[in-house]
């Protein structure tokens, strides 16, 4: 029997009744997080919904009526995502980044992977050190490096060119990488390693035909959180970059603006296009980008 108390004396309640109270109060404390998440969550799409309703305006009705008025149904227009495919080089710009970032992907995770199964799986006097080293590079602030990169790249003679970024993007990456990775490939059993080697399989075998593939579901990950972070690149296109026919989608739709004057809804149709090949991405690699979250916490 449950008890409500009074002031004055302790009224005591059926079971059933009891248990009818409780469904509710932990209704009612449900229905109060959902309607807080609910709140935080039209917050954090106001800037989204904010755009894709200047994209389908006109810059001179903005100017009229503002930012945040609805227009009627008939005022709607879809001319600025063809203006901007077309007139505003979009279509270049997305181009860019693509050739940009899917060999900065390719290299990055070949050449972590390389470094983390020697990291995992060999003992040698610097391992150690070398691990530091990369954990190190992830904290490293990158703005301090730009004049040193800028002047790297001069030299190097690929400056103004896709081959700096490339460059650039799969160095900055390669720790941040190699991390993962390499704290991944550790809980992988050696005795399957051992048999292989066993086998008479070589270094580089056991790698590419054994490591390689039981570490798809972490390179799946990081393939995710990479290819939306080169992709999404500014900084380094605007330092490293200046002809505007090679600049990636970040940059070039940052050019579209006018020292005077702003087509605010060209520039915004430009952005949601630039942002549906890293929606494409993370919707098809979800699965393993959610795995990958908890990566090398445990064995």
């Amino acid at each position: 029997m449950g008890t409500l108390t009074t002031s004055d004396r302790q009224i005591a309640l059926p079971p059933q009744q009891v248990g009818v109270i409780d469904r509710r109060m932990e209704m009612l404390k449900k229905g109060v997080v959902f309607v807080l998440l609910l709140i935080l969550t039209i917050v954090w799409l106001l800037p989204f919904f904010s755009a894709l309703l200047t994209s389908v305006r006109t810059m001179d009705e903005i100017s009229v009526n503002g930012f945040w008025r609805i227009p009627a149904l008939n005022e709607l227009t879809l001319e600025n995502f063809t203006n901007a495919w077309e007139s505003a080089q979009v279509s270049r710009y997305l181009g860019n980044s693509f050739i940009i970032t899917l060999p900065s992907l390719v290299a990055t995770l070949f050449l972590s992977s390389l470094s983390a199964f020697a990291l995992a799986r060999y003992r040698f006097k610097w391992a150690l050190p070398l691990y530091f080293m990369f954990v190190a590079g992830t904290m490293l602030p990158f703005q301090i490096l730009l004049l040193p990169v800028f002047k790297l790249a001069n030299e190097m003679k690929i400056y103004d060119s896709h081959w700096a970024l490339i460059i650039i993007h799969t160095a900055f990456q390669m720790g941040f990488c190699t991390f993962v990775l390499r704290n991944f490939m550790k809980t992988v059993p050696g005795e399957i390693l051992e048999a292989a080697r066993v086998d008479g399989c070589s270094d580089f075998r056991i790698y590419w035909q054994i490591m390689l593939p039981l570490s798809l579901p972490a390179m799946a990950a990081l393939g995710t959180l990479e290819f939306t972070w080169i992709f999404n690149d500014y900084l380094w296109a605007l330092i490293l970059v200046q002809n505007s026919a090679l600049k990636p989608v970040t940059a070039g739709l940052a050019s579209l603006q006018g020292q005077f004057t702003t087509n605010w809804p060209l520039i915004t149709a430009g952005s949601l296009i630039a942002i549906v090949p890293t929606l494409f991405v993370f919707a098809f690699l979800q699965r393993y980008f959610i795995q990958g979250l908890t990566l090398g916490s445990g064995k």
